[in-house]
Parts: structure tokens; C-alpha cells; sequence
């Protein structure tokens, strides 16, 4: 039997439960589409490891962490640009890309809609309960006019983004939308977006009990919901009600309720159609009742990745597969090989960029231009050394000296950092005010039982003093040093050098910089 033949495994829900303890507030309706999202997945058919889900920043984008597959928890609102390349990588993934109303529609709105309009193949849920949940409650792009929250005390009075019209604006080739209470119709709608090639987009209604708790009211109760919500079926009539006795029919471009029955049939009713982009339109703007299902399911799109193989074949087919070295070394190179005296330095480029260089640029290679004129600061600062800077007078601790003990040193001293010297007091290590802030604060507990030994900076850089200033200046701009050590023949400290010095000593000698 060949690997080809060995039949899949028949996953459950289990299978995708992933060991991470689940943390989210009691009640958040987050639970209710994870386990719907965990209950539907073995309906596909798909291995575990073949399918990814990527998130952003949010409530609902600890995702990753509960499922039983591949995840990324990636940055604020970049989830599709992570899930566009991985699609284009390897497409045959199922890749899930789980994002909220602030992370998708604000800083991540620019990503969600050219993920949707390439048309790639992506699974895009988007958890809406018109509030940032995870930040304590600001209003987010979906919230309401009026909505009063931490971040609008007097109510918001911005124009409400529509998700479902965004989706079709950018020609989403699926588009849908459900809510977490009702766990049934989501799966159903999640179902059919998995199984659609193509981008989906699913807008779910999301609970946040903490600072938006009565936001679906109306539409999150079994009792009630059924009067309130619009069930899209495609090729059906629109009826809706408990008792199925009311529907919706177009006055123009305008629907309205009516009341089947006195003259009134389902014929007079629309009917929907999933691959009318107009009739989603005007779905996207109902209120009441809130349709919820698929409002638009077209097909004949290619994918993104498609079209992109397909292109890639193509231009290999018309012109090999390329090399890749090849193609580096067709631009516009030149080799740069050691000059010998008195020999012109053009003789030292090849290409064609040999030919483009003018007579004023050779003139400046070879120094036989105009000299570049010095300032009077340069001139200090390559003729002085650093033995005429006013060096504070070293501190020194060794190795073994507790970290406590070189903090308070270099407190009681006003100075940021202390010298680590050994036995016969040459240095062999520095301790700075960064390595504190970088390696101490937060990280070590006790810092009288802590040395200085394992967080200090060992064999640091120093210099003598004939060193000069200009060269001193260097090596703290290279390596981002803010002090220097000065050290004498024996390499034993005699001072400590900063940038601070070097300006009171140009200052000192009355220097301006020009």
C-alpha cells in the first residue's frame, strides 16, 4: 500500500483542542465560535497539519493559541499580509485568518481589503462586537454613533464602517455573516466558507460581555431571534418571523417588510441570489431584520496564487526557469582591486559604470581636486588627544563586588558606570548605567547575592591617552558607547571618558562650530 491509499484518520473536536488553558472572560462569546470553529474543522477532511490559523493583536487573537494546528500570533492588523505570503508559499493550507473590528478594520483595514479584492485563498473571520475589548473599552471603527465608552464619554460621532459592504466593495468572492449565539447557523456559514476556493470573509456578531453586553440584544436570545433575523438562503424567498408569516420585497431599490397573506405571496418576495453583488449591497445596509448568512458566492474568479502560477509557468515556459546568479550579475557592477602608485584610479573600475564617471569625480577620488576645507572642530579633534579632556576619576569595583554595592557606587559618585578591575587592578570588564536597565531591572531578585561578574561588560573597549579625540568619538559611535575608558600602559584605569567631555573641552577652548 502506498502513502497515496493510506486513509486519513477520522478527526473529532478533541483533535483541535490544543493544551493551552483558554483565557478570555466568563461569558465572551470567543468560546462559543471556538468550539463551533474547533466541531466544523473535521468536517473538512483536512489534516491538522495542513491547516494555519493567523491572527493579529486582540481579544480574538489569542486563536492560535487554543487551536490543535499550525498558528501565528503575528503584529496589529498584518495577519492577512503574513497569510497572503504563506498562501502564495504553499497552496494547498487551509489558512484561517482570525481578526476583531479594531485589529481588522482600523490599523489592519488597509491589509483585510487587498487580501479580499486579490482574491486570495484565505478563510477571514471577523469577530465584531463594535468595541476594543482587549484595551478596556475604547469605541472601535464598527461602533455605533452615540456609543458611550471609555474613550467616548459623550458618545461617538463617527460614521460606523459596514463590514459586510466593505467585503463587497473589494469584490469578495464569499461573503457572510453569523453570530456566536447561535452556534448552528455559524457553523453552517463556516462550513461553506472553508469549503469555497477563493477569499472568504464571514463577519461574526461576537459578545463582549464586559464593556458591550447588550450590543445583539435581540438577535443572541433563541426566544426572540428568530423575529428579528433574516435568513439568506440562495434561490429562496426572503421570509422570516417565528411563525415565517412576514418577508421582504423591494419598493424600488428600497425592501420593506411586508405581511404574507391579503393578496400577498412569496412570489411578491425576493428572492435571494448569492451572485448578485447589487442585492448584497442592499442586504449590507438592513437593519431589521439583520440578515445573517451568505450574501454573496461567486466562483468563476481565479485565485490569487493561481493566477500568480500561472504567470510564473508561463514566463518559464517562454524563457527557462533563470539562474539566479545570472541575474544578479546582468546589472551595472564594477570590481574595485588594490591601486598601485601613481596609477589612475579609473583603471581600477570595469562595467560600464567606468565610462559614465566625469573628470570631477575622478579628480575628487584621486585627492587632485578642490580640497574639502577642515573646520577649526576637526582640527581639535584629530590633533588633540584625549589626555587633555578633563577625565573623571575612575571608580573600581571587582568581580566579585555585589551588584548592590556597584549601583550605590555609582549613585553616591554621580558617574554611569564603574571600572571592574581584578587582582592587580587592571581592567578586565565595565558595569554601565545600560547594563542596570537591560540585564538587571525586573531579572535578578536579590541584588546583594548577585555579582557584578555575570551582568557586566567584559574585555571593553578603551583607549590610551594619546589617543585622539576624533578616533575616541569613533569607537563610541560604532559600537554606541556612551562612556570610554582610559586606561595606561599597564591597562590599568586612570579615567573615564564620555562624549559630554569632549564638549566642554571645544567649549572651553572657545571652538564654534561652523
Amino acid at each position: 500500500m502506498t502513502t497515496d491509499t493510506i486513509p486519513m484518520p477520522t478527526l473529532s473536536r478533541q483533535d483541535f483542542v490544543s493544551d493551552q488553558t483558554v483565557r478570555w472572560c466568563p461569558g465572551c462569546g470567543d468560546y462559543a465560535i471556538l468550539a463551533t470553529i474547533q466541531k466544523a474543522l473535521p468536517e473538512l477532511g483536512i489534516p491538522r497539519e495542513n491547516i494555519v490559523f493567523i491572527s493579529g493583536i486582540g481579544c480574538s487573537s489569542r486563536f492560535p493559541y487554543y487551536m490543535n494546528t499550525y498558528g501565528i500570533h503575528s503584529i496589529h492588523g498584518r495577519a492577512p499580509t503574513l497569510a497572503t505570503g504563506l498562501a502564495i508559499a504553499n497552496p494547498d493550507l487551509s489558512i484561517w485568518v482570525v481578526t476583531g473590528d479594531g485589529d481588522g478594520l482600523s490599523i489592519g483595514g488597509n491589509h483585510l481589503l487587498h487580501a479580499l479584492r486579490r482574491n486570495v485563498n484565505l478563510n477571514i473571520i471577523l469577530f465584531n462586537n463594535r468595541i476594543y475589548g482587549l484595551t478596556k473599552g475604547q469605541y472601535s471603527p464598527t461602533s455605533r454613533v452615540g456609543a458611550k465608552t471609555g474613550s467616548s464619554p459623550m458618545g461617538t460621532f463617527e460614521h460606523p464602517i459596514n463590514p459586510i459592504g466593505l467585503a463587497l466593495a473589494a469584490e469578495a468572492t464569499f461573503v457572510g455573516r453569523s453570530i456566536d449565539a447561535h452556534t448552528q447557523h455559524l457553523g453552517e456559514v463556516l462550513l461553506q466558507a472553508a469549503r469555497h476556493h477563493g477569499s472568504s470573509f464571514v463577519e461574526v456578531y461576537q459578545n463582549c460581555v464586559i464593556f458591550n453586553p447588550t450590543e445583539w440584544e435581540g438577535l443572541d436570545d433563541r426566544r426572540t431571534r428568530d423575529d428579528n433575523i433574516l435568513y439568506l438562503e440562495h434561490g429562496k424567498p426572503m421570509i422570516f418571523g417565528k411563525n415565517r408569516d412576514r418577508g421582504i420585497r423591494l419598493n424600488g431599490f428600497t425592501p420593506e417588510i411586508v405581511m404574507l397573506g391579503d393578496g400577498v405571496t412569496e412570489a411578491d418576495l425576493v428572492v435571494h441570489d448569492t451572485e448578485s453583488t447589487e442585492l448584497g449591497f442592499i442586504l449590507s445596509n438592513m437593519e431589521f431584520p439583520t440578515p445573517m448568512g451568505v450574501f454573496r458566492s461567486v466562483s468563476e474568479h481565479p485565485t490569487y496564487t493561481d493566477s500568480l502560477m500561472a504567470q510564473i509557468a508561463e514566463a518559464q515556459a517562454k524563457r527557462g526557469r533563470g539562474n539566479l546568479d545570472e541575474l544578479y550579475r546582468a546589472a551595472d557592477l564594477w570590481t574595485v582591486v588594490p591601486q598601485e602608485p601613481n596609477e589612475p584610479i579609473e583603471s581600477h573600475i570595469s562595467g560600464r559604470m567606468a565610462e559614465e564617471l566625469d573628470d570631477e569625480y575622478i579628480d575628487r577620488l584621486q585627492g587632485t581636486g578642490m580640497p574639502t576645507p577642515k573646520t577649526n572642530v576637526q582640527d581639535r579633534l584629530v590633533e588633540h588627544t584625549v589626555s587633555s579632556l578633563a577625565a573623571h576619576a575612575p571608580v573600581e569595583v571587582d568581580a566579585h563586588t555585589s551588584l548592590a554595592k556597584a549601583i550605590r557606587q555609582m549613585n553616591s559618585h554621580n558617574i554611569g558606570c564603574v571600572m571592574v578591575t581584578d587582582e592587580n587592578a587592571r581592567l578586565i570588564g565595565i558595569f554601565t548605567e545600560r547594563d542596570v536597565l537591560m540585564r538587571v531591572a525586573g531579572l535578578v531578585n536579590d541584588l546583594s547575592a548577585a555579582t557584578v561578574e555575570g551582568f557586566m561588560t567584559p574585555e571593553p573597549v578603551a583607549v590610551g591617552p594619546d589617543t585622539p579625540i576624533a578616533h575616541a568619538l569613533h569607537l563610541m559611535a560604532v559600537h554606541g558607547f556612551r562612556h570610554l575608558p582610559l586606561v595606561d600602559d599597564g591597562h590599568r584605569p586612570v579615567g573615564l571618558i564620555s562624549f559630554r567631555d569632549v564638549v566642554h573641552h571645544l567649549h572651553s577652548a572657545n571652538v564654534t562650530v561652523p
